[in-house]
C-alpha cells in the first residue's frame, strides 16, 4: 500500500478544489459564450500551457506512432464531454453538475464489462445499483430541477459526459497502454482545438463579456486544465493512480463549496442524499469501499 504524506495529501485537495471550480467557472462563462466557443478556449489555452512542457520532454516518438489514436481518443475525453459539461451547466447548478461528473467509474466500469471482458462481480453490481439510486434521487429533486428549463435534458448531457469519459479511459487502458498521460492529453488537446475551432468561430458571441468572465474563462484553461493535469500527473507519480482518483470523491464537495460561496446556489436534501448514493455506488464499484473497511481491520 502506497503511503500519503502531508505534502501529497495537501496536493490532492488543492487538485480537487481546482477541478472542484472548473464547474464554477462553466457556470459563469458558459451563458455568455456559449458552450462551443467556451470550451474551444478551455482546451486552446490549457494547450498552451502544456504544450512546451511536453516539448521540454524532447521525446515525441510516442505521439507520431500513436497519433491518430491519441487524437481521436481526445476527442471523446475532452472536446465532447466539455461541451457536454458546459451545456448542462446551462441549466443546473454547478454542484448537481459535479455530482453528475463523479459516474465516469460507473461508466467506466459498465463499458468495461459490456466490451472488453471485464468480470461482473457482486461488488460491482451492487455499487451500480447504489450510485444509479442516487441519479434517480437527483433528477427528482423537484427544487433544483422542475424550475430549470431544459433541466433534465442537462442532466442527460452530464451522464453522456460521463459516458464518453468512460468509454476514452477504457481505451486508453486498452490502445495506449504505457503511453504517457501527458502525451495523450496534449495529443488530445491539440485535436479537440483543431476540431472545435470551426464549431466555435460559428457559435462566437456576438458581443464580448466583461473582464471578470474572461478570467473565469482562462482560469478554467489554464488553471482547471493546464495546471491541474499537471499536478494530477504529479500525485499519480507520488501516490499512484488507484490513490489519485480520490479526487472523485473530493471534487463535488468542493464544486458544491464554490457554488453556494459564489453564486448563491442552494444545497437540497435530494442533493445530499442523492451525492451520497452516488459517491458510495462509486467507492462499492472502484472497490475502495472494500479497501477503506480491509485498512481499518488490518
Amino acid at each position: 500500500m502506497v503511503s500519503i504524506s502531508r505534502r501529497d495529501l495537501v496536493m490532492l485537495l488543492l487538485l480537487s478544489a481546482i477541478w472542484g471550480s472548473s464547474f464554477l467557472f462553466m457556470r459563469l462563462a458558459a451563458p455568455i459564450f456559449g458552450p462551443l466557443f467556451l470550451i474551444e478556449l478551455r482546451v486552446a489555452s490549457a494547450l498552451i500551457v502544456l504544450l512546451p512542457v511536453y516539448m521540454l520532454r524532447r521525446s515525441t516518438d510516442d505521439m507520431r506512432t500513436h497519433w491518430k489514436t491519441i487524437g481521436l481518443i481526445g476527442l471523446g475525453n475532452m472536446a465532447i464531454p466539455f461541451t457536454l459539461i458546459a451545456f448542462a451547466t446551462l441549466s443546473i447548478s454547478a454542484g448537481l453538475a459535479s455530482i453528475l461528473n463523479a459516474t465516469v467509474p460507473f461508466f467506466t466500469a459498465i463499458i468495461a464489462i459490456a466490451f472488453f471482458g471485464q468480470r461482473l462481480v457482486l461488488m460491482t453490481i451492487l455499487g451500480l445499483l447504489v450510485g444509479f439510486g442516487g441519479v434517480v434521487l437527483l433528477v427528482l429533486d423537484p427544487e433544483s430541477l422542475v424550475a430549470a428549463s431544459g433541466a433534465y435534458l442537462s442532466v442527460g448531457a452530464g451522464l453522456l459526459a460521463s459516458a464518453f469519459y468512460g468509454a476514452s479511459i477504457n481505451l486508453v487502458a486498452q490502445r495506449l497502454h504505457g503511453i504517457s498521460g501527458l502525451t495523450i492529453t496534449v495529443g488530445g488537446l491539440a485535436s479537440s482545438t483543431l476540431v472545435l475551432l470551426p464549431l466555435a468561430i460559428w457559435q462566437r458571441p456576438d458581443s464580448w463579456p466583461g473582464p471578470a468572465i474572461w478570467l473565469s474563462v482562462l482560469a478554467l484553461g489554464v488553471l482547471c486544465t493546464g495546471v491541474a493535469y499537471l499536478l494530477f500527473y504529479k500525485l499519480v507519480s507520488n501516490i499512484g493512480p488507484q490513490n489519485a482518483v480520490m479526487t472523485t470523491y473530493l471534487v463535488p464537495v468542493f464544486s458544491i463549496v464554490w457554488g453556494v460561496t459564489f453564486l448563491g446556489e442552494s444545497i437540497t436534501l435530494f442533493m445530499v442524499l442523492g451525492g451520497a448514493l452516488v459517491l458510495l455506488g462509486v467507492g462499492l464499484t472502484t472497490g475502495k469501499f472494500l479497501q477503506l473497511i480491509r485498512r481499518k481491520h488490518s
